[in-house]
């Protein structure tokens, strides 16, 4: 009986024995793979912005303000060449109707005018004055009206180009700007690493992931520049070819306006 009950108890130890052991490799394993498993990094867009350095950071502000009044100009630019257009069309319908010179000028000289309607009241006025002073030259008045002419349309051409020179900038120079930060990102994982001293992906991702927003934001400033500067010179292009066209069509009607005044 005794025996028995010796056996019994021993079996009882063993098995306890044995669950504690497991129990313990368990709680030891456990342990260790929370030793190994890497943290946890956040890798939204703000985080990352708000982990990257203080050059990094410049950078991307930088950009990022770059991007928006990008953005502005063209919005601008887009709806001033829209309205300019439709003012030379409408300019255009009206001179060519067969109105007098004279009224369309009485019309138009209280206004403040653009395009064609501007050339057509700078050179209408110069003619008018140099009539009324009783100008005896024909060839110096129509070297003047030209003159006009040629320093209105240079004027409307550069209130048309404006701010343009910014997007061809920032389309040339947005990407290296970019690849300045990425440069600095990959700096701060190397520093990362030598300070660490382990090359885990903890370490590197958020000196990675800073570089690579750096370079998309550079792209992301430049491309729009460069697509909208080729777009709006050609339509500014198309404007003064327009205007050229106008201005030299005038001086002709205007000079021969001056010839048969000089006739009479």
């Amino acid at each position: 009986m005794n025996a028995s009950v010796r056996s019994v108890a021993l079996k009882l130890t063993i098995s306890a024995t044995s669950l504690a052991f497991a129990a313990s490799s368990a709680l030891a394993q456990g342990v260790a793979r929370d030793e190994l498993a890497a943290p946890e990094v956040d890798t939204s867009l703000i985080a990352l912005f708000l982990e990257a350095g203080l050059v990094v950071k410049i950078v991307m502000v930088g950009l990022i303000l770059a991007s928006v009044w990008c953005w502005a100009i063209i919005v601008d630019k887009t709806i001033l060449f829209g309205r300019t257009r439709r003012q030379v069309n409408q300019f255009e319908q009206i001179f060519w109707s067969g109105q007098s010179l004279e009224e369309l000028y009485r019309t138009l000289q209280e206004r403040k005018n653009v395009g064609m309607a501007a050339l057509f009241v700078a050179a209408m006025g110069e003619w008018k004055r140099s009539f009324e002073r009783n100008a005896r030259s024909p060839i110096g008045l129509q070297t003047r009206i030209d003159k006009v002419l040629d320093v209105s349309m240079a004027r409307e051409m550069e209130r048309l180009e404006k701010r343009l020179l910014f997007l061809a900038t920032l389309g040339s120079a947005a990407p290296f700007v970019g690849l300045f930060g990425t440069v600095v990102g990959i700096m701060t994982s190397f520093q990362a690493i030598a300070g660490s001293k382990s090359t885990n992906l903890a370490v590197v991702a958020p000196g990675i992931a800073e570089a690579l927003l750096a370079t998309a934001l550079g792209l992301l400033a430049a491309i729009p520049a460069v697509v909208a500067y080729n777009k709006l010179s050609a339509d500014a292009g198309k404007i003064g070819t327009q205007l050229e066209g106008f201005a030299d069509e005038f001086s002709a009607i205007l000079s021969r306006q001056i010839d048969e005044r000089n006739g009479q």
